[in-house]
């Protein structure tokens, strides 16, 4: 019998003061902690955005631009989710989720600085339109996601085989988007 889960969470940061086995199509991936096989989705991670895209057109907003360091950003926290079995905002270490994204995507002199996430996990596989969709059905996933004061984003999704901790063992997609503004 085939398990489902699916789990999202959201954040949002106010503007700051001054099992080994052959990959999926696609899937670059290392093998961790024992069995566990994770990957990242290069394809998925574009059409995500891309799905982000036509949902804020849909609702009278800019298009936000890809940006290769939120993507990073994204890309790694997904991956340490998978590797080490936990489903959250902070990092491994509890640091929360700006402090993550600062050094990378600093504010700007004189300008407005502001970061928010969104993530998602679910058994075994997530498409662009699940994403989007799973967050257009939450409303504060959804306020974040057609927030006018996002100028761009970064998504970092990853494939995970027997992933431990929360995931209980189960094969899982895990999506963040980082978006900004600066």
């Amino acid at each position: 019998m085939r398990r489902f889960a699916a789990l999202l969470a959201v954040l949002a940061l106010a503007p700051a003061a001054s099992a080994v086995g052959s990959n999926p199509p696609g899937v670059d991936s290392r093998a961790v902690e024992g069995a566990t096989r994770v990957g990242s989705v290069s394809s998925l991670e574009e059409s995500v955005v891309a799905a982000i895209n036509v949902v804020r057109r849909e609702n009278g907003l800019q298009p936000l631009r890809l940006n290769a360091r939120l993507a990073v950003v994204a890309r790694d926290h997904s991956l340490s989710m998978a590797e080490h079995g936990y489903f959250s905002h902070s990092s491994l270490d509890g640091a929360p989720f700006w402090a993550r994204i600062r050094p990378v995507y600093p504010p700007l002199p004189g300008r407005t600085w502001s970061t928010g996430e969104n993530m998602v996990w679910q058994s075994p596989e997530l498409t662009a339109a699940q994403v989007v969709d799973m967050w257009l059905h939450s409303a504060i996933h959804r306020r974040n996601l057609l927030a006018s004061r996002w100028r761009e984003v970064g998504v970092g999704g990853v494939r995970a085989v027997a992933a431990p901790g929360v995931f209980d063992g189960l094969d899982v997609t895990i999506i963040t988007a980082d978006f900004g503004v600066r």
